[in-house]
């Protein structure tokens, strides 16, 4: 299991080998250290924490102090955690390039997706709403939520106006269109959760993973 943190520059389209125009999306992936290794006999699992960005000096308390100080690593802005094999390689204080992937490979990309704000029911869950008319008076509202006498309530889980956006997303099966070993950039193709700038997290395909074992 290998992962990586990245930060999302934006959508660009390259051209295959077919000459077939595929939109990608472009996420650079450096500086990129392991900040801490986690062992079945020390924490009751294999993990890597990963840490991304540089952070101001007067920022950092002093128990971020003494945990990047232990692995003699400069504190780092954004942290994630990365499930990985038992027996692996990775040392604190190593850095994780985006040539643990190679193009054609399948990913799990996780972030946080752009906020919309308050929305109602059809622009969040996509209801079709009333009649179009003048002379209706229901256009874009949910209708009746209710039920009858019994259980006259409102079931948990109903699908109302509220917060859309701004949560974490996952999606998984993303393919590596291309890596850049010399910027270090990795091309997803496709959209990626988050705005530009935003952090992401590129793990290899859980589902990858599982076929691979039924094999």
């Amino acid at each position: 299991m290998i992962g990586i943190l990245g930060r999302k520059i934006g959508m660009t389209q390259i051209f295959t080998e077919e000459d077939q125009l595929v939109p990608v999306t472009v996420i650079d992936t450096n500086n990129c250290v392991v900040t801490q290794v986690k062992t079945p006999k020390k924490d009751g699992y294999s993990a890597l924490q990963i840490g991304l960005g540089s952070i101001k000096e007067k920022r950092v308390t002093k128990p971020m102090k003494g945990h990047f100080d232990k692995g003699k690593t400069k504190p780092k802005r954004h942290l994630a955690e990365v499930k990985v094999d038992e027996g692996h390689n990775y040392q604190v204080g190593q850095e994780i390039k985006a040539d643990i992937f190679s193009g054609g490979d399948k990913a799990d990309i996780t972030g946080i997706s752009k906020g919309k704000g308050y929305a109602g029911v059809v622009k969040r869950w996509g209801f079709g709403g009333g009649p179009g008319g003048h002379g209706s008076h229901f256009h874009r509202s949910p209708g009746a939520i209710g039920a009858c006498a019994t259980p006259s309530r409102v079931f948990k889980g109903r699908k109302l106006p509220g917060q859309m956006g701004n949560s974490r997303v996952t999606v998984q099966g993303l393919e590596i269109a291309m890596v850049d070993t010399e910027q270090n950039l990795l091309l997803v193709k496709g959209s990626v959760p988050g705005g530009k700038n935003s952090i992401v997290i590129i793990r290899e395909s859980v589902k990858k993973r599982k076929k691979a074992k039924k094999n």
